[in-house]
């Protein structure tokens, strides 16, 4: 469903990524965020075992928040034979440090996060922009809020400035900003991303562990819109049980 190579621009990116939400201890997580945060944020190493163990299983990008602890747990997976193709993202505060760092490692796209995405200054953005495509990686956007924003955008400025777009996507609607996400929202939601035509980015494919792999990806493939996914890995054996059942689909 999502093995192999997608080609943007004359730039191939691979259609399975390894989220790192889990690594930082995101707030999707609740309680468990403070767990990640001393078993693996704290860990470089954990990190780097989870990478590993994701590129011997077939994962070839990684969807990159880049933290340093992160930053080098990465470098540590590359040392041991398991480099991971970068897809970035820019973090609101740190956008110039952070573009400068992806650049440096060879990112093959960088994508503006949330944060930035959803406060819709249409300037600010196409600035960033341009400043990532100047680098020559691809371009993306990520946002919290697929449904206000995704029509925002589809009305701005820099609607033909990107080419990725990262969107929060899962049956049950969790952390997505509809009401029901009944049968209506869902086909209005389809018909906008169809709309704004960007190669799509799925996360929050499995609700912040809510959803098992198999309702997860059962869902996520009747969808026609979803060209790659980002799935945040806690461990090596929720690497194995995730990316097995997701790769051989």
């Amino acid at each position: 469903m999502l093995q192999g190579y997608i080609e943007i621009d004359g730039h191939k990116l691979p259609r399975t990524l390894l989220g790192t939400s889990p690594f930082v201890g995101a707030s999707q997580f609740g309680h468990r965020a403070r767990l990640y945060i001393l078993d693996l944020y704290r860990k470089p190493e954990a990190m780097a075992r989870i990478m590993i163990k994701s590129y011997q299983l077939g994962v070839r990008g990684i969807q990159l928040l880049p933290y340093p602890p992160v930053v080098e747990s990465l470098k540590m997976a590359s040392d041991e034979g398991c480099p991971l193709d970068i897809v970035g993202t820019v973090r609101l505060q740190e956008a110039n440090d952070d573009l400068k760092l992806f650049s440096n490692l060879g990112a093959k796209a960088i994508m503006l996060h949330a944060d930035i995405t959803d406060r819709e200054n249409w300037d600010y953005i196409g600035k960033k922009l341009d400043e990532i495509n100047d680098t020559g990686a691809i371009s993306g956007l990520v946002t919290h809020m697929p449904f206000k924003t995704t029509q925002k955008i589809i009305e701005s400025p820099i609607r033909n400035d990107f080419q990725l777009y990262m969107v929060p996507v899962n049956r049950l609607g969790y952390l997505m900003d509809c009401d029901t996400h009944g049968p209506d929202e869902r086909e209005h939601f389809r018909e906008m991303i169809h709309e704004l035509g960007k190669t799509v980015i799925a996360k929050k494919v499995l609700a912040a562990g809510i959803m098992t792999p198999d309702d997860a990806f059962d869902y996520l493939k009747k969808l026609d819109y979803v060209d790659m996914v980002a799935l945040g890995i806690a461990s090596e054996d929720e690497a194995e049980e995730t990316f097995l059942k997701l790769l051989q689909r």
